[in-house]
C-alpha cells in the first residue's frame, strides 16, 4: 500500500511512520509513504493556502488550488485512481469496518485540513470519502488521519507478528473482544479465570466467546442489534439477558 497525506504540519506525522507497527510495515515492504506539505503547491505569491469566506463569518477557508494541484501531482506521478480521503467532523463517522474496506486499496490520499474548514469545491470534486473519527472538533485533520492510517495499515497481510490478533480485534467480529490474562495467575489475590488455565481449548473458545456477547451486551448493546447472531449465541445472549435481569430485580 501506498499512503500520501496532505498536510500544514507534517513534522506532526512523521514520527508516527517512523515507530512501532507502521515503521516495522515499512521495514517489510508492505507500506510506502510520503507526507506533502501542501503549501508548497500554492501559486500565491505570498505562500498562503486560506482565505476569508465569501458571505462574511469567522475563520479562515482552505483554497481549492493547492490542494488539487497537490493531489494531481500525486496521481499524475503514481498514475493510480487512488481513494482521496477528507479528515473532517461532517465526514461519515469512522469504524472497523471501513479500516477493514480501506485495507483493500492499493494507494491512499489523505487531506488534513487547519483553520475553520475547505472550499466546498474540494468536497464535490475531489475526494471519494470524508471520514469523521466522532463528534468533536479538532485543531486539524493530522490526528484523524494518524488514527485511520494506524487503523488500516495494522489490518496489510504480514504487518502483525500474528495473524489471528486482528481478526479477533474488537468490532472486526461484531462484537467487543473478550478479555485478556497472562502470567502470573494470581496477582494480589486476582485470579485467572480456571477456564483458561485448564488447556481444554474447546472450553476456552466458548468462554471466550460467552464473555464476548457479555461484554457487548453491557458496554456497547446497540452492536447486537446490527450484527446477525447464530442460534448459539443467540441462546447465549438470552442467558446473560436473563441474570442480568435476575440481578436487576434483586
Amino acid at each position: 500500500m501506498h499512503i500520501d497525506v496532505l498536510t500544514l504540519f507534517p513534522e506532526m506525522i512523521e514520527g508516527m511512520f517512523r515507530s512501532s507497527i507502521l515503521n516495522k510495515a515499512h521495514e517489510k515492504g508492505k507500506l510506502q509513504y510520503n507526507l506533502i506539505n501542501f503549501r508548497e503547491y500554492t501559486t500565491n505569491k505570498h505562500k498562503k493556502v486560506d482565505d476569508y469566506p465569501y458571505g462574511g463569518g469567522a475563520g479562515m477557508v482552505l483554497t481549492p488550488q493547492p490542494v488539487f494541484d497537490a493531489v494531481d501531482s500525486v496521481v499524475k506521478e503514481k498514475q493510480t485512481n487512488p481513494r482521496i480521503i477528507l479528515m473532517c467532523p461532517q465526514g461519515e463517522q469512522y469504524n472497523q469496518q471501513k479500516a477493514e474496506e480501506l485495507a483493500k486499496e492499493d494507494h491512499l490520499i489523505f487531506i488534513c485540513g487547519h483553520y475553520e474548514g475547505y472550499d466546498e469545491r474540494i468536497r464535490q470534486n475531489l475526494v471519494t470519502d470524508e471520514i469523521s473519527i466522532g463528534d468533536y472538533v479538532l485543531t486539524g485533520g493530522e490526528l484523524g488521519a494518524m488514527v485511520v492510517i494506524d487503523s488500516v495499515v495494522r489490518l496489510l497481510p504480514e504487518v502483525l507478528g500474528n495473524e489471528e490478533s486482528a481478526s479477533a480485534d474488537s468490532f472486526s467480529t461484531g462484537l467487543l473482544e473478550h478479555p485478556h490474562y497472562t502470567r502470573p495467575a494470581d496477582f494480589r489475590g486476582w485470579k485467572v479465570p480456571n477456564v483458561l488455565l485448564s488447556g481444554d481449548h474447546a472450553k476456552i473458545e466458548a468462554w471466550r466467546k460467552r464473555e464476548s456477547l457479555k461484554r457487548t451486551l453491557e458496554r456497547r448493546s446497540e452492536l447486537l442489534e446490527a450484527r446477525s447472531l447464530s442460534e448459539e449465541e443467540q441462546h447465549l445472549l438470552n442467558q446473560l439477558q436473563k441474570n442480568i435481569n435476575q440481578r436487576n430485580n434483586k
